[in-house]
């Protein structure tokens, strides 16, 4: 985007809230991901107007009435597909998805899918409660195997999807976690997501105090988060833990625990490489779950590769210096046509 940042006006947070009325549940996760979004946009050097929001259904979906931008509530699952029509026709505009476990993962399956192997400049919010919350309380694709909800009361049976490996397998160019609460870690990955060209897949754990309260307190609370989460640094090893002696190495291609100073040093750990093309490493990580696994969060993948919207309208441009601009009412009136009396 080609935005002289230096001639725009100064903007703050307060410039991105609407005059809209909050309505989510008290404490809900939504507020914290919210506030983070309105302090990262002003950092970016982007008109005001030049944003757009684009949502499907949940309580996630909200976001762009709270958002002082233009955007679309669309309908269920179809937000990614909207906002690519927005994209490729308006390349210029930074446009956001915000989308929830449910709305992206199950009905919206399809269009995610294709929205990131595309790899449109989109920047693409997941909030992940692992809950059905706006229609109150059923199981969703990533509630926990043997989840008791008002739609599962024996238990799901279902096996849940893990959004960063659905993200990785649709060759995501950047693949990256946060939590809600966890006001650094969110804002320093919304910037990078912000910064990256072409799709930016980001899940966010947010606790659904409602419907599914604590599904995330071994990633939030303060006592436990230290030895359930690794934050992952390019290029530095995998250590975790309150006194940052453990760590994770490769026993052939499976990840194992191991503690430093008994026979195993940092260089025997595995490094993280989030600049691999090879997209391997970063799927194992997303495919590390808690309990039998500290989580990664952080930064997965960021690599570059050509932008869906960029060659679009590359064709485009060369059409018309081929071909001349077209003539829309010489199209509708070419071929067979009728005139009805």
């Amino acid at each position: 985007m080609s935005t002289d940042s230096s001639a725009l006006p100064v903007l703050t947070a307060k410039d991105f809230a609407s005059d809209q009325e909050l309505r989510w549940c008290p404490r809900c996760g939504d507020y914290s991901i919210l506030a983070q979004m309105k302090k990262v946009l002003p950092k970016l050097g982007i008109p005001k107007e030049n944003f757009v929001f684009v949502s499907g259904i949940g309580c996630s979906s909200r976001f762009p009435y709270y958002m002082n931008t233009y955007g679309f509530h669309g309908i269920h699952g179809r937000a990614p597909a909207l906002a690519t029509g927005v994209k490729v026709s308006r390349p210029d505009l930074s446009v956001w998805v915000i989308t929830g476990d449910g709305d992206a993962l199950s009905i919206g399956g399809n269009h995610l899918m294709h929205a990131i192997r595309r790899n449109i400049d989109l920047k693409i919010i997941l909030f992940n409660n692992q809950i059905y919350g706006l229609t109150k309380g059923q199981y969703s694709p990533t509630s926990p195997l043997g989840s008791r909800t008002k739609s599962t009361p024996m238990g799901s049976v279902d096996n849940p999807l893990t959004p960063l490996c659905v993200a990785i397998g649709s060759e995501a160019t950047f693949v990256a976690r946060a939590v809600d609460v966890d006001i650094k870690g969110l804002v320093n990955t919304l910037e990078r997501a912000a910064a990256h060209k072409g799709t930016a897949f980001v899940e966010v754990y947010q606790d659904c105090n409602v419907f599914n309260p604590g599904a995330f307190e071994y990633a939030t609370d303060k006592k436990l988060k230290e030895d359930n989460l690794i934050y992952l640094e390019h290029g530095k090893p995998l250590i975790f833990g309150k006194d940052g002696q453990k760590g994770i190495r490769l026993n052939e291609m499976k990840p194992e625990i191991v503690e430093l100073g008994k026979g195993i040093s940092e260089d025997d750990l595995l490094f993280h490489d989030e600049k691999a093309e090879e997209p391997s490493l970063a799927f194992l990580l997303s495919r590390m779950r808690h309990p039998e696994f500290p989580e990664p969060v952080g930064v997965f993948r960021d690599v570059e590769k050509p932008v869906y919207d960029d060659r679009v309208n590359a064709q485009v441009d060369a059409a018309i210096q081929d071909k001349g601009e077209g003539d829309l009412e010489a199209l509708f009136n070419s071929g067979d046509t009728w005139t009805v009396t």
